[in-house]
């Protein structure tokens, strides 16, 4: 199973995946003349206006619930796998792909709330509805939603309730084991898989505003307090902070494991932490109401640096800062050994131990309660994502119990990864998120060729915004977007 799981990554994370993410990001830098530069100010004033209304959720709650999907397993546990199998200069492209990366977030996300449209009471959208619409392959949009559904419904949130397992497993030990249909599981893990399905299947059988409320509260709060110990612990070691940066940029561009080492895991693990051009933002995005596309556009542009720039750095300076790590590039001998070889690089391990090395006896709790709040809120996100396109299907296939058939499997994947080890988990979501970059960079590339709709509505928020209007508005016919229905009925 592994093995074929690792052919597949082999095929998917190619060279090619990661340098159109980082094509992609510096194209559409360029196009907008780096908007996520620009716009800076903005994007701040924007998250905190706005409000929800009866059919969508606020710009903060959007972008709550998209963090909830980016800020997860792979800010602790997946920085620290860009560390050990990369080195530290994987640290400097996971900074490069999300600088890049905000521009395809405004482009991927302001296409959502462009194309969006009203269901059951409620706004959807995401790339298989701007597929559709603005590419005019149907087809094409199935294919996304289909992958969607399999990546964000089975293969990802194994990845997340893995980190939590670990995580519980590292921190307070197995308990003992039983045999099971699964093979030998520790009860530490069972136990905890058992609590978060419960938990998981509370909140999504209450529906997207539950799910945004819930998020609302507990990302900004779980980020802070995680963000608050890395400057704890930065601070007790601040004479080595300049040695650890120039060591990331150093290793960037003479990698101790190898050029393409430190790019691909860089690329690959920043992809997975902040999702641009993967896709899952936009859908998050969709649900918003804005009285502008752009708006949330930008809104979703300024996640992504929440999520690499201040939370993956978080991690890995408190990594590289305590030393709590090792280099082994796969098929390759330790190139740093600082603990023990057997310490599982696919994992929170390297985090728990930098933080222990400063908490004494509630460093591994600590991590483990975090990574149990940063991974659940993305499982629900991942949730979101899924059932999004389960509706978007469902426009055509009129086939009842979907979203129910959805909640049964995403509550089973997350049980199987709990309890499961962490390289079949981590290679399934590797193989999810891969599909999904392939599908959505490719799409919003050609949309981009045929119509330029993003630039178009950043550009007329900006003469708006020059003008000094008191209430944006957005007219897709006198901009020349065709399709964008709801936005159009606004305007009667």
């Amino acid at each position: 199973m592994l093995e074929f799981v690792n052919f597949l990554n082999g095929i998917i994370w190619s060279p090619a995946l990661i340098y159109l993410c980082l094509g992609t990001g510096l194209f559409f830098s360029f196009k907008t003349r780096f908007v996520q530069v620009r716009f800076f100010r903005e994007m701040y004033r924007l998250l905190l206006s706005g409000k929800s209304s009866e059919h969508g959720i606020s710009s903060f709650q959007a972008l709550a619930v998209s963090l909830s999907g980016r800020v997860g397993t792979g800010n602790i546990a997946g920085v620290a796998a860009a560390i050990g199998f990369g080195g530290p200069g994987a640290v400097f492209w996971m900074w490069v792909v999300a600088f890049l990366g905000a521009s395809t977030a405004y482009v991927e996300s302001t296409l959502a709330q462009i194309y969006k449209e009203k269901d059951e009471g409620s706004y959807r959208g995401g790339p298989a509805y701007y597929i559709e619409k603005a590419m005019g392959q149907k087809w094409y949009a199935w294919t996304f939603a289909i992958a969607t559904i399999i990546a964000c419904g089975v293969m990802l949130p194994m990845v997340q309730s893995n980190g939590i397992g670990e995580a519980v497993e590292q921190a307070f030990g197995t308990g003992g084991t039983m045999m099971t249909s699964l093979g030998e599981i520790s009860y530490a893990k069972i136990y905890t898989a058992t609590a978060i399905v419960l938990l998981l299947g509370f909140i999504i059988f209450g529906g997207v505003k539950r799910i945004a409320h819930f998020t609302q509260i507990v990302v900004p709060f779980m980020a802070l307090a995680y963000i608050l110990v890395s400057l704890v612990i930065i601070g007790l070691h601040i004479d080595q902070l300049p040695g650890v940066f120039m060591l990331i940029v150093s290793d960037a561009f003479s990698p101790m494991a190898g050029v393409g080492a430190a790019i691909g895991w860089g690329v690959k693990r920043g992809v997975y932490s902040n999702e641009a051009g993967q896709g899952t933002g936009p859908h998050a995005a969709a649900a918003a109401e804005v009285e502008h596309p752009a708006q949330q556009g930008l809104v979703q542009a300024f996640s992504v640096y929440i999520d690499t720039l201040f939370v993956c750095s978080a991690t890995a300076f408190m990594i590289l800062i305590t030393g709590a790590y090792n280099v082994h590039p796969e098929g390759q001998a330790f190139l740093v050994q600082n603990v023990a070889a057997d310490v599982i690089i696919n994992s929170p391990a390297f985090t728990q131990m930098a933080v222990e090395s400063v908490f004494t006896g509630i460093g591994k709790p600590f991590i483990a309660i975090a990574l149990f709040f940063f991974a659940f809120t993305t499982i629900l996100a991942y949730y979101f994502i899924a059932e999004n396109n389960v509706y978007y299907i469902h426009r055509t296939l009129k086939l009842p119990g979907l979203t129910f058939l959805l909640k049964a499997i995403i509550m089973s994947a997350t049980f199987y990864g709990t309890v499961k080890t962490a390289d079949i988990a981590w290679g399934m979501g590797d193989i999810g998120v891969g599909l999904m970059a392939w599908l959505n960079i490719i799409g919003i590339l050609i949309i981009w060729y045929l119509a330029k709709p993003a630039l178009k509505a950043l550009k007329d928020y900006e003469q708006q915004r020059k003008a000094g209007v008191e209430k944006y508005t957005f007219d897709p016919k006198k901009l020349g977007i065709k399709n964008a229905e709801l936005w159009e009925e606004k305007l009667k």
